[in-house]
């Protein structure tokens, strides 16, 4: 809209840059007249004003509100690794590790499944100690591959995968979470998290506390493994 040339954003200037105008102008504030967004009637600029800075408040509330709740559920999710860590420390036999690792993490973190299974990689063999272990059944060549292919934990809706069949109810699992286990940038297990809820694990959601969950688990079962040469088997047992 133009009036005499003037055009809008040369009022909008005008007034920014002319901070003494309304106070030359008060009876202005009082006598215009606008639309409040609470229904059809007429406010003054100065109850705009207040109902603008009013719903910027709340926002900020909200937002508070939320970093609060998010520094919580850190809070808590540390106190739960803290439970996780502090049980495997006292495990004092090797071969108990990956049983208290998986019943720690289903019960601290209330995860309806997981299941785990490790094979060892190129410079990494398992020790024979480790070799009976549940969770060195086989494991086929393209869950391998697909467990090297992950450079970050996969979360998403189950649509068959493999390594689902590891669970004791695998029909159950809706949604799963996969995280490769790791040493010197080698894959040598899988851990997989099942839930029967389709958004528990989601491809949007974020992944740093699961990728220091794997960290953990990895660091927790070196004690299975043994050094080899690098063309030892590829760290078959």
């Amino acid at each position: 809209m133009a009036l005499q040339g003037i055009t809008e954003n040369d009022i909008v200037n005008y007034l920014i840059h002319t901070p003494t105008f309304f106070e030359r102008h008060a009876d202005l504030l009082t006598a215009v007249q606008l639309t409040s967004p609470h229904g059809q009637r007429a406010v003054s600029l100065q109850e705009r004003q207040m109902e603008m800075l009013r719903e910027k408040i709340k926002g900020l509330e909200r937002r508070i509100i939320a970093m609060i709740r998010h520094s919580q559920e850190n809070e808590a999710a540390i106190e739960r690794l803290h439970q996780c860590i502090r049980a495997v420390l006292v495990t004092h036999d090797a071969t108990q590790l990956p049983e208290v690792l998986c019943t720690q993490l289903q019960n601290q973190f209330l995860i309806p499944q997981v299941c785990l299974r490790i094979w060892g990689s190129n410079g990494y063999a398992l020790k024979t100690i480790a070799t009976t272990l549940d969770c060195v059944q086989p494991v086929s060549d393209d869950i391998r591959s697909f467990a090297r292919s992950l450079t970050t934990p996969y979360c998403g809706v189950n649509t068959g995968f493999g390594a689902a069949q590891w669970f004791k109810d695998p029909s159950s699992v809706a949604s799963l979470a996969m995280l490769p286990l790791l040493r010197e940038n080698q894959v040598w297990g899988l851990m997989v998290l099942g839930s029967p809820d389709p958004t528990r694990y989601s491809t949007d959601m974020g992944v740093e506390l699961l990728s220091q969950l794997a960290e953990m688990v990895s660091a927790c079962l070196s004690p299975l493994f043994i050094t080899t040469s690098a063309d030892s088997n590829n760290g078959q047992p």
